[in-house]
Formats: structure tokens, C-alpha cells, sequence
């Protein structure tokens, strides 16, 4: 089995060699691709560092910071149309609020189902290091998606996520133009529309010690928004 870790960054200079590090040493037959969206912090230089110094390590430089929607729709696309033929594709943060400990735990999810999740929300899983706000507003979010959408996921916004190859390959990823919170709910409705399994693994959800979330008012706006709008296109 062949598996890449898709990674999008934004300033992410704090913390990116260590996660590649961390993966690299974990899982020795993973590659990774990272998504960077031109970082002013310099994360893309110590990308070009990275790839010079391992095969296995790939980097995508954008132009602009558009999302991260945009980031991990071009990341897949790039992905799906490689001549590498991955058949595992797992996406998650730059920032260590996933840990690559859990990367098998996925992998092995998705022997029986074509979707895995690392999720916050069923036993065994849980939050560190976010306040009451963030709390509240994640656990109305998912309720909301999970209730107009019939999901039958705890955890909608989660962003730890793995993929059987032919799961991206029908939802069409050109077509996705949310971004943050809704980009993540969307796609799992899709995956819900076209009958793909799915199954949730516990993980333990650690918030960035250092630089600024990338989760803004704008992302709450547009999840309420959005999953209206797809709970309307569904019925």
C-alpha cells in the first residue's frame, strides 16, 4: 500500500520541519506533500530544504494564500494526476494538533471503510487547550452539519482525515469551492451522497503552542451559511 500525507501550510516555519521529521521517522513507506501557500514566515525555504534533502518529500508553492479549501483541493488534484499511484491519502495540520502517532490508526480504519476520521468527539477523544468560545462554537458547528446534512459523523469539522484513493477521485474536487470549516463539512457530505463508509478514530486534539489560529469569525460565517445552502442543494 502505497500512502502520502497531504499538508497545507500558511507561516507554519515554527513547526513544519518537525512534523516532517516526526512523519518521516514514524512511518519510513509514507511520502508527504506540503501545500504552501507563499509563507512570508519563510516556511517555503525550509520546504525547498526538506525536498533537496528526501525523495520522499514533495512541496506544491502557490502564489497566494486562497484557503484552505483551495490548498488541499490543489494538493489531491496534484496527488490523483502523479505518477505515483498512492492508494492511501491522508490529510492533516502542519501545527501538531494531530499527531502522527494516530497516521496508522487511520490507515487501518480504512480496511473495511473507504473513510477515516480522527475525531474529538467519541470516547477516547478529546481537547486540549481551547477555551470556552472555541469549545461552544465547534460543538454547535457540529451539530448544525450533522442535523441538516444527516451525517452520522461526530466530529464534521474535523481535519485529520484519510481517503481511500477512489473516494477523491468521484467527488469532484474541481467543483469544491468552500474554504476552513464548510471546505471539510462539504466534502464529507459528498462522501455521504455517493454512499462511501466512513468510521471514526479517537485522538486526543492539541492546539498550536506557538503563532495565531487560522480559525476566524469569517469561518463560522461561512460554515452557517454554506451548510444551509448544501442542505437546500440536497433536498
Amino acid at each position: 500500500m502505497r500512502v502520502v500525507v497531504v499538508i497545507p501550510t500558511y507561516n507554519e516555519a515554527p513547526y513544519i520541519e518537525k512534523l516532517i521529521l516526526r512523519v518521516l521517522y514514524l512511518h519510513p513507506n509514507f511520502d508527504i506533500l506540503v501545500v504552501d501557500d507563499n509563507s512570508p514566515d519563510g516556511t517555503g525555504g525550509l520546504l525547498d530544504i526538506l525536498v533537496n534533502k528526501s525523495e520522499r518529500v514533495k512541496v506544491l508553492h502557490r502564489k497566494q494564500k486562497s484557503g484552505l479549501g483551495r490548498a488541499y483541493v490543489a494538493g489531491f488534484k496534484y496527488i490523483l494526476s502523479s505518477d505515483n499511484h498512492y492508494d492511501r491519502i491522508i490529510q492533516m495540520d502542519a501545527d501538531f494538533s494531530h499527531d502522527p502517532k494516530y497516521l496508522i490508526d487511520l490507515i487501518k480504519a480504512t480496511e473495511t471503510k473507504d473513510i477515516s476520521l480522527g475525531s474529538r468527539y467519541i470516547f477516547g477523544g478529546r481537547i486540549t487547550r481551547w477555551n470556552s468560545f472555541r469549545r461552544m462554537v465547534s460543538y454547535i458547528a457540529n451539530i448544525y452539519a450533522r442535523r441538516l446534512l444527516n451525517l452520522k459523523i461526530n466530529d464534521c469539522t474535523s481535519g485529520f482525515r484519510c481517503f481511500r484513493r477512489e473516494v477523491l477521485d468521484q467527488i469532484k474536487l474541481e467543483t469544491i469551492e468552500s474554504n476552513g470549516y464548510l471546505f471539510q463539512i462539504e466534502v464529507l457530505s459528498r462522501c455521504s451522497r455517493l454512499g462511501f463508509s466512513m468510521q471514526e478514530v479517537p485522538i486526543i486534539f492539541v492546539e498550536r503552542e506557538y503563532g495565531k489560529t487560522k480559525f476566524s469569525f469569517y469561518d463560522i460565517w461561512e460554515a452557517f451559511w454554506g451548510i444551509l445552502k448544501l442542505s437546500i442543494l440536497k433536498s
